[in-house]
């Protein structure tokens, strides 16, 4: 079968049992020999794995990369209770997905929510974790509306006070509110126009967990998630981390930077691009991740 990039390599699909539903994966490629797979954690919460897919560029040069469906999203099981969904949820999950997969020796990683998954599981200090990315996330949910706020306040008058009357009254549906709304996933989120079709499809499919854990709207964290911090707790992160995020990304250097002096001994790139810079700057970014992987393999 074809990848995202047209590349013939092993792809396979299937469930996994998880708390009496079903969490659903996809395989790409084969490890060639001396490299282990990659797993890669999807954002959100709640936003399925597609947007993920320009990582399959690692499988055309000998890297499995493995996503799966955070229970309540995409291809996975929905289950009929919202009360599920939390961190505990879906750290459990990634246990049970390795366990299943037999992914005793991996690299992982996530991008946005599935960064802060990503250091929530190094804190529980997993066993076989070769190296992880933490993708454009931040480690305290203050920060990242802080930022949002400050990032909100370079737009046009017009356009920001559409945004924050739209936050205010929670009326989000009116022409103004949305044509504010895309100038700023534009400028922080995702700069290609039109969107790759695997972008679009996962913005298309935002599953049930974000409005949970996240809330009605982007800018205003109202769910479970509200006062998420774990950057008291970084430094006792042991796995070898590569921080990325885009010059102009929503992830801004200040929320990243917070995570930099705090893991010990992590590696950051910073690139030109948003908070999609991984599908934005595609090929030089899969090049940065597997010289990181393949640098902790030797190690």
């Amino acid at each position: 079968m074809a990848n995202e990039n047209g590349s013939a390599v092993r792809i396979s699909e299937g469930m996994v049992p998880f708390k009496g539903y079903q969490t659903w994966y996809r395989r790409v490629g084969t490890c060639a020999p001396g490299k282990y797979p990659l797993l890669a954690l999807h954002g959100g919460p709640g936003v399925c794995h597609n947007y993920l897919k320009s990582l399959d560029g690692l499988a055309d040069n000998g890297r499995e990369v493995i996503y799966y469906d955070q229970l309540g999203c995409g291809h996975s099981a929905t289950p009929p209770n919202p009360d599920l969904w939390s961190v505990d949820l879906y750290k459990e999950e990634i246990d049970v997905i390795r366990e299943a997969l037999k992914l005793d020796k991996i690299h992982i990683l996530g991008q946005s929510w599935g960064g802060m998954l990503a250091m929530e599981y190094a804190l529980t200090h997993p066993a076989g974790v070769i190296s992880m990315v933490v993708a454009s996330s931040p480690a305290s949910m203050d920060i990242w509306i802080s930022e949002a706020d400050r990032l909100m306040s370079y737009l046009p008058r017009d356009l920001e006070a559409a945004l924050r009357t739209g936050e205010a009254s929670g009326v989000r549906d009116t022409p103004e509110y949305r044509a504010a709304f895309d100038e700023y996933y534009r400028r922080h989120v995702c700069m290609l126009e039109p969107y790759p079709d695997f972008v679009a499809e996962s913005f298309d499919n935002i599953g049930e967990p974000y409005g949970v854990m996240q809330g009605a709207g982007e800018f205003v964290v109202t769910g479970k998630l509200k006062d998420w911090d774990i950057t008291d707790r970084l430094h006792t992160i042991t796995i070898p981390t590569l921080l990325t995020s885009g010059v102009m990304d929503e992830a801004t250097p200040l929320i990243v930077k917070d995570i930099y002096d705090r893991i010990p001994g992590c590696e950051w790139e910073l690139l030109l691009g948003t908070h999609l810079v991984h599908v934005e700057q595609k090929e030089r970014y899969n090049r940065l991740v597997e010289d990181f992987f393949q640098r902790k393999e030797r190690a």
